[in-house]
């Protein structure tokens, strides 16, 4: 087994998996809104995805898709179009804090001795179900994680790397994966650190729906370009 290799492969899945991009800004999204049950299923999916476009890479599916200007096209453009409905979704999700917000209770005295609004007041509530495909098809639809994962294993896994090393590697990934959503899961759903957010939520789904779309726009202007 070839521990020089998988440190490699696990500082650099490392760094992907901190810097910014849909799976972290899902990631915030439903663990700052939703339950921690939920949070956690979406870390789970998300996970997974990557396990998925780790095993199609290892095993040469990935080239294939990439390979095929039909496939790879059909990868692109599904990927690009749920990544927008996301992002539609948050900022729509803006106007409507803004809008409630606006809205001025009928009885202003009693409006202010009454208590405060609980943190997920004001998000509709998901099932673990939903969180786990959120987070599923967030990574699995997202075609740079596509092309990351090929370009990585294409770059360090050689035919000469064994079987047991290319094993190795799949888990570390999942469980490096696991570890870092799972964490920001535990840690933002958080009923205090919620409360203390809910005043930013604006704010948070305004730049995680940027985020979704700034991406969307980038596969659709590659493929134009």
């Amino acid at each position: 087994m070839d521990l020089s290799l998988l440190l490699t492969l696990g500082v650099i899945h490392s760094l992907a998996l901190i810097s910014p991009g849909p799976d972290f800004a899902i990631m915030v999204k439903i663990a700052t809104q939703q339950l921690r049950s939920t949070a956690l299923a979406t870390a789970v999916g998300i996970s997974l995805a990557i396990l998925v476009h780790t095993t199609l890479s290892l095993t040469g599916v990935s080239l294939l898709i990439k390979s095929s200007h039909f496939l790879y096209l059909a990868v692109q453009l599904g990927g690009a179009s749920y990544l927008a409905w996301m992002g539609v979704g948050a900022l729509s999700s803006v106007v409507r804090r803004v809008s409630s917000a606006g809205v001025r209770p009928a009885n202003p005295a009693a409006a202010e001795h009454a208590a405060p609004p609980a943190p997920l007041a004001h998000v509709r509530p998901m099932s673990r179900r939903q969180g786990f495909f959120a987070g599923l098809y967030t990574n699995l639809l997202n075609p740079k994680a596509l092309v990351f994962f090929l370009t990585l294993f294409s770059a360090l896994i050689t035919p000469e790397v064994k079987a047991d090393t290319k094993m190795a590697a799949a888990l570390l990934l999942l469980l490096l994966s696991l570890a870092w959503f799972g964490f920001l899961a535990l840690v933002l759903s958080n009923p205090r650190v919620q409360l203390g957010l809910e005043r930013f939520m604006p704010v948070i789904d305004g730049i995680i729906g940027v985020i979704f779309i700034t991406v969307a726009a980038a596969i659709i202007y590659g493929l134009l370009g």
